[in-house]
Order: structure tokens, then sequence, then C-alpha cells
């Protein structure tokens, strides 16, 4: 009960720093921006755990295989950081980015699918 108790204390605190403090606004982009470093850092030591522990399978897949899996994995990187400048370049942006969407999905089941072929 007290750890709930601490985090709605610290919702708070920051909610009164954003609502009273001069410059609030910019409080809170500070606090978006150390959460968007923390929950990155976080995933990005989340895919180096995971090629370490899996690095035999993914050597397994083949360089073509592989090669469209790192590829579909930068594309999807490329669309995150890219999504709202594609997103208000108009109709032509939007549907641009829902088709190379569509072509990571499709690539990374491809792979999976030749994976689990034999």
């Amino acid at each position: 009960m007290t750890q709930a108790v601490r985090n709605v204390v610290i919702i708070l605190a920051l909610a009164a720093g954003v609502a009273f403090i001069p410059g609030g606004g910019r409080t809170s982009n500070v606090i978006t921006q150390i959460l968007s470093i923390v929950m990155f850092t976080a995933l990005a030591y989340l895919a180096v755990r995971l090629f370490r522990e899996r690095r035999l399978d993914l050597y397994g897949l083949g360089d073509r295989n592989r090669a469209i899996l790192y590829g579909c994995a930068a594309l999807v990187t490329f669309l995150l950081v890219a999504a709202s400048r594609m997103w208000n370049s108009g109709a032509g942006g939007t549907v641009a980015w829902f088709a190379l969407v569509a072509a990571a999905v499709y690539g990374v089941y491809y792979v999976f699918r030749a994976a689990r072929e034999y």
C-alpha cells in the first residue's frame, strides 16, 4: 500500500510542477523527454539482450532472410521517427506510411515463415 501512495505523491508533485511553477509547459516537455529517453533506452537494452540470447537462431536464418529481417527493423525505426512528418504531409504521405508498415510486417512474416519451414 505504501508503494501506491508513493506513486500517487510523485504524480501529484509532477502535476503541481506543471500547474503552478512558471514555465510549467517547459517542465512537462522536459519530463516527457526524460521518460522518452528512458523508454527508448530500455527498448534498446531489450533488443541487445534478445540479440545476444538468439544469436545462433539469427545466424541460422541465412544471409538473405537475416538481411530482410534487419532491413525491416531499420524500416520500422525510420517509420517511427518520420511518422509525424509523413502523416502531416497529406494523404500521399499517410498512404505511403501505411504501405511501408505493411511491407515491414510482411517481411517479418516472410522470415518467420521461412524459419518454420524446416
